[in-house]
């Protein structure tokens, strides 16, 4: 591709010019072209399959493993009473812990919802379903 010429215009005679560019994996400078474009975040890999599934006794659903960086949803529906607590692990499920923020409770349910409860940053990690309803039949769905 030809390059693109421009006048330069009085008084200064002179145009200050700019380029982008980033390391070449060297340690040097590469400019970004149509041969070095400028490196971008990588998509995200396919979402996983969403966790779905009812409950009318209590038990533990999952593991559901999110895909880094991308919220996650949880949605309640049906006509139950009790609570639904989403569990993290690290370790395959050996150890599941409750979601906190700030050293309270966090993703805690008592009734129907639909709304982002957590984003992931560890590659590896899956989410579990505390479910114990007192009454009634839920429907859970945990999705990106």
């Amino acid at each position: 591709m030809p390059s693109k010429t421009y006048p330069i215009e009085a008084p200064g005679g002179f145009a200050p010019v700019f380029a982008l560019g980033s390391d070449d994996g060297s340690g040097h400078l590469a400019v970004v072209s149509h041969g070095a474009p400028l490196p971008t975040v990588a998509l995200a890999p396919a979402a996983p399959a969403p966790l779905t599934g009812s409950a009318s006794n209590a038990k533990i659903a999952g593991p559901f493993e999110p895909t880094p960086l991308a919220p996650v949803y949880l949605t309640l529906t049906g006509e139950w009473s009790g609570t639904v607590r989403v569990l993290r692990s690290i370790d395959g499920g050996a150890t599941k812990h409750p979601l906190t923020i700030a050293g309270s409770e966090w993703a805690v349910f008592h009734s129907n919802a639909c709304e982002p409860v957590w984003q992931e940053g560890e590659n590896g990690a899956q989410l579990y379903l505390d479910i114990a309803p007192t009454s009634g039949a839920l429907i859970y769905r945990i999705a990106q």
